[in-house]
């Protein structure tokens, strides 16, 4: 076992393990330790504890003392000038049209060097840029190419779920998120809904990773058969975060029907059901009797409420309340006006069928071509009286006359 202090250099950054020596360190306490570049002031995280030697990378640093108020003013002296620096090195890209996204520069604990953070999509020959900036600074200058993942760690932003991206937050260390916990997760594979700021999967995919893998290996596998409390049915899909799972089951009248259960209510074929998936069968069963008779009395209490009603209906008249008994003979019109017709045939019907049977007048052979060829003489014109009435009869007109007939010629009276 060996003791040790965590030292973190930023607010987002990582934990660094260092031997506190003899120095009476505590939490939040300001320290000077020695890095690869150089005095760096430092942050401690947490008391001092006792690790594993294979929890940490030998040798240990050893912590060179406790800062004091003076290494702080330093501090934040150059704290101060990192936005100069940061405001020259860009004018400087811009003169040389360099291919680069500037991201942050950072000042050592002493001021004996600026390190500059960028992006770059390819490869950057920034020699002459280094040195206009080291005449300019009057100082050391590093420049280091980092990932999108940093930048935004960086920069920080809002994420996708409203709050300050993980990143920047808490996380101290980038954990590998593949799309596979995406589809485990049953979550939209679009680009867009599962990338966080920088463009890759969003780090938050690992958080509830472990739960999902617990829970799936003791779920039952979609394709597979299982005994439930309605039968034995082949399970379609699991829901890991409600924890229960679709099954298709066959009733009993051949119908198919597709109904969820809690994962834990199920059982393989020929292996007793868990005595809280009978309980709760029970209870289900119990609100649905329970369910019919409140509906059953509710029938009945509105069945009684109109019933208090019907008096007033029953006073109106019977064919109103049962208009299908009594308009019977209305529906069939024929029937009764038959003896009617009968009567009617012998003193109308018969000049009508048989006008030929009545005497014809006499008529003038001249007059003869006026007449339709095809037209009968009409039953209630009879020709009865003098001649002179007849001749008055012949002398009308027809209405209708072919335009191939003959004009009737006149005599003279």
């Amino acid at each position: 076992m060996v003791k040790v202090i965590g030292v973190k250099f930023k607010t987002s950054g990582r934990i660094y393990w260092f031997d506190p020596l003899d120095l009476q360190v505590s939490a939040n306490d300001g320290v000077i330790v020695e890095t690869a570049r150089g005095m760096e002031y430092g942050e401690v995280q947490g008391d001092p504890r006792e690790v594993d030697e294979s929890e940490i990378v030998a040798p240990l640093k050893p912590v060179v003392r406790i800062a004091t108020d003076e290494d702080k003013r330093l501090r934040a002296q150059y704290e101060a000038k990192e936005a100069d620096a940061f405001a020259i090195c860009q004018e400087k890209i811009a003169a040389h049209g360099l291919d680069m996204k500037l991201v942050e520069a950072e000042y050592t604990f002493n001021g004996s060097k600026v390190v500059f953070y960028f992006t770059a999509d390819e490869r950057v020959d920034f020699r002459e840029l280094v040195k206009d900036l080291a005449f300019a600074l009057k100082t050391r200058i590093e420049l280091r190419q980092i990932g999108v993942r940093d930048e935004a760690k960086m920069l920080g932003g809002l994420g996708p779920c409203g709050r300050l991206v993980c990143c920047k937050s808490f996380l101290d260390d980038f954990r590998p998120v593949s799309i596979k916990m995406a589809k485990e997760q049953s979550l939209s594979l679009s680009p867009t809904k599962i990338s966080g700021l920088c463009g890759r999967l969003m780090c938050c995919l690992q958080y509830e990773q472990s739960a999902y893998e617990s829970i799936r290996s003791q779920m039952p596998k979609p394709g597979k058969e299982v005994n439930t409390v309605d039968g034995v049915g082949v399970v379609v899909e699991n829901n890991a975060i409600t924890e229960r799972t679709k099954v298709r089951l066959t009733m009993e009248d051949g119908s198919i029907d597709v109904r969820e259960y809690p994962y834990t209510h199920l059982s393989a074929p020929g292996e007793p059901l868990p005595e809280e998936a009978l309980a709760a069968k029970k209870t289900e069963t119990a609100k649905e009797k329970d369910a019919d008779a409140q509906f059953r009395r509710e029938a009945a209490n509105n069945n009684r409420r109109n019933g208090r009603n019907t008096p007033r209906r029953a006073e109106q008249p019977k064919p109103t309340q049962k208009p299908n008994e009594q308009p019977k003979p209305a529906q069939k019109p024929n029937e009764q006006p038959k003896p009617e017709q009968k009567q009617q045939k012998p003193n109308d019907a018969k000049p009508k069928q048989n006008p030929q049977k009545q005497p014809k007048p006499a008529q003038n052979p001249e007059q003869k071509p006026a007449q339709k060829p095809n037209e009968q003489p009409k039953p209630a014109q009879k020709q009865e009286g003098s001649g002179e009435g007849q001749k008055k009869q012949f002398r009308r007109r027809p209405r209708r006359r072919p335009n191939n007939a003959p004009k009737a010629p006149e005599k003279n009276s």
